[in-house]
C-alpha cells in the first residue's frame, strides 16, 4: 500500500500512466506494471489515490473517539465528505488533501496517534464500503486464503 502523490518519475508504468487523464485508469496503469515489475504472482499492489486519511472521511463521527466534545468541528468533517461520492475522491489540490482538511479542522490532529484509533472506531466494514478501490485490493488479498 503506497499513495499515489509524489511517486517518483522512474516509478514502473509512470510515463506510460501520464498520458491518461482519468486518475483510475492512471492508478490501473501503475499497479499493474508494479506488479510486472516485482515479478512475483504473490505480490497485489495498491495505489491509495489520495492519502491514508481518505479512508477516515468513511464515517467522519468517529473522530469523536479522538477528539470528544468537538461536534462543531466533526460537523465541518461531514460537510467534506457530503461534497464527494466516495472518500476516495477527496483531495483537489495540495492544501486540500485529505490530511490537510483534517489539520485544518483539527490543527492537533497526529496521523500515528488519532488516525489508527479513528479507523478502528469505524471498523473495516465501513472503511470498505465507502472506499471500492481499497476494497478491492482486500477483495484481491481475502482469495489468497
Amino acid at each position: 500500500m503506497i499513495d499515489f502523490y509524489a511517486l517518483p518519475n522512474d516509478f514502473p508504468g509512470y510515463e506510460e500512466s501520464r498520458q491518461q487523464t482519468d486518475l483510475k485508469k492512471r492508478i490501473e496503469i501503475l499497479e499493474n506494471c508494479f506488479q510486472v515489475d516485482i515479478g512475483d504472482y504473490r505480490f497485489i499492489p495498491y495505489i491509495q489515490r489520495h492519502e491514508f486519511e481518505a479512508l477516515l472521511f468513511a464515517e467522519p463521527t468517529k473522530f469523536a473517539v479522538a477528539y470528544p466534545d468537538r461536534e462543531s468541528e466533526i460537523q465541518q468533517l461531514i460537510a467534506v465528505r457530503s461534497e464527494f461520492v466516495s472518500p476516495e475522491d477527496i483531495n483537489e489540490g495540495e492544501k486540500t488533501a485529505p490530511s490537510k482538511r483534517i489539520k485544518t479542522i483539527f490543527p492537533s490532529y497526529n496521523k500515528v496517534s488519532a488516525g489508527p484509533r479513528i479507523a478502528a472506531k469505524i471498523g473495516i466494514a465501513k472503511i470498505r464500503a465507502e472506499n471500492p478501490h481499497f476494497n478491492e485490493w482486500l477483495k484481491k488479498l481475502e482469495q489468497l486464503a
